[in-house]
C-alpha cells in the first residue's frame, strides 16, 4: 500500500500530536512501505503537525578514531590503536567534525533528509550530535555538552516517536541507564584538522532494549501508517519504567552472557559502584 503525505499527518495526528507537542523522532523510512515523496514527506509530515521535532543527528562513521594507545578507561569496551603511527593513520583519515556534514547512514534517510530540507539547528557534539527544528529547537540543543550528549532528550518536555522502529533505537532508554550510573562510556573523534578529542558518557549497546516493551504498553499510544508500527511514548514514561526496571534488577535490559559485549562492560560500571 502506498504511503501519501496526508497518511503520515493523519497518523501522527490520531496519537495526538499537535504544535503543542516535543518529540524526539527515530525513524525507519523503509518500513511504512512506499512513500509518495520519500524521506522528506515525512520529514514535511512531521514539522506540519509537530511543534518542535528533535532527531539525531551523529557523523560517527567520518569522525570516529580509535583510543590512543595506552589510553585505558575501566569498562570502557573500546579498542586502541595499536601505537601512534596508527593513531595518527587513523586520524589524518577521519573527517574533521563540522555541522553540515551528512547524518550517519546507520540512523536511516530521515534524519539525513530533515537535515537537508528542514533547515534545522544542529549541536556541535564530534560523535553525538542532535538537530531540531520548531520553537523548542534552541532551548533542547543548548543542553548538550561535550560531556553530557543525551542532554537534549533531558530537556525535552514531550514524547518519543518511534516510526516503524523498535526500542532498540529508543535513546531516552540511554538517559535512565546514565542517571543510574551506567552505560557511560569514553569515545573519541577528530574534532578539527589535526585535533581529536575524548568524550565522555557516549551511551552503549541496546540490542535487549525491547524487553521494556511489556512495561511501556500500558503508556503507549500507536496507530498504523502504511506498513509502519508507529508509536508515541511520553519520555517520562521511557525514563520511570527503565529506572524501576534498573533498580529491580542491574542487568536488566542488557545481555551478560557475551564478554565482548558492550553490556557486559555497562553492568560492570553499575555492578562496581554499588
Amino acid at each position: 500500500m502506498d504511503v501519501a503525505r496526508a497518511d503520515v499527518v493523519d497518523g501522527l495526528r490520531q496519537l495526538g500530536l499537535d504544535q503543542t507537542s516535543e518529540v524526539i523522532v527515530h525513524s525507519s523510512l523503509s518500513s511504512f512501505g512506499y512513500v509518495d515523496g520519500g524521506a522528506e514527506a515525512v520529514c514535511s509530515a512531521l514539522t506540519e503537525v509537530c511543534g518542535t521535532v528533535l532527531m539525531p543527528a551523529g557523523t560517527w562513521d567520518l569522525t570516529g578514531i580509535p583510543a590512543p594507545p595506552g589510553m585505558v578507561r575501566p569498562d570502557n569496551a573500546y579498542w586502541n590503536a595499536a601505537d601512534w603511527d596508527e593513531f595518527d593513520k587513523k586520524l589524518s583519515q577521519a573527517t574533521s567534525f563540522r555541522t553540515d556534514l551528512p547524518v550517519d547512514r546507520w540512523l536511516g534517510r530521515i534524519p539525513e533528509d530533515f537535515r537537508r530540507i528542514s533547515w534545522p539547528q544542529r549541536t556541535s557534539h564530534p560523535l553525538f550530535a542532535y538537530q531540531a527544528a520548531g520553537p523548542a529547537a534552541e532551548r533542547l540543543l543548548e543542553a548538550q555538552r561535550p560531556d553530557w550528549p543525551l542532554g537534549p532528550i533531558e530537556a525535552l518536555n514531550g514524547d518519543v516517536l518511534l516510526l516503524g522502529v523498535t526500542h532498540t533505537s529508543n535513546t531516552t532508554i540511554h538517559l535512565a541507564e546514565q542517571y543510574l550510573g551506567r552505560s557511560l562510556f569514553y569515545r573519541y573523534a577528530k574534532s578539527a584538522d589535526g585535533l581529536w578529542v575524548e568524550l565522555p558518557n557516549v551511551p552503549g549497546e541496546s540490542h535487549r532494549f525491547d524487553d521494556i516493551e511489556p512495561v511501556l504498553r500500558p503508556a503507549t499510544k500507536e496507530v498504523q501508517i502504511g506498513q509502519a508500527r508507529v508509536r508515541r511514548i511520553p519520555k517520562d514514561a521511557v525514563l520511570a519504567a527503565t529506572r524501576q526496571l534498573i533498580l529491580d534488577d542491574p542487568a536488566a535490559l542488557l545481555c551478560t552472557d557475551d564478554p565482548e559485549c558492550r553490556c557486559a562492560a555497562a553492568f560492570q560500571q553499575i555492578n562496581g559502584r554499588r
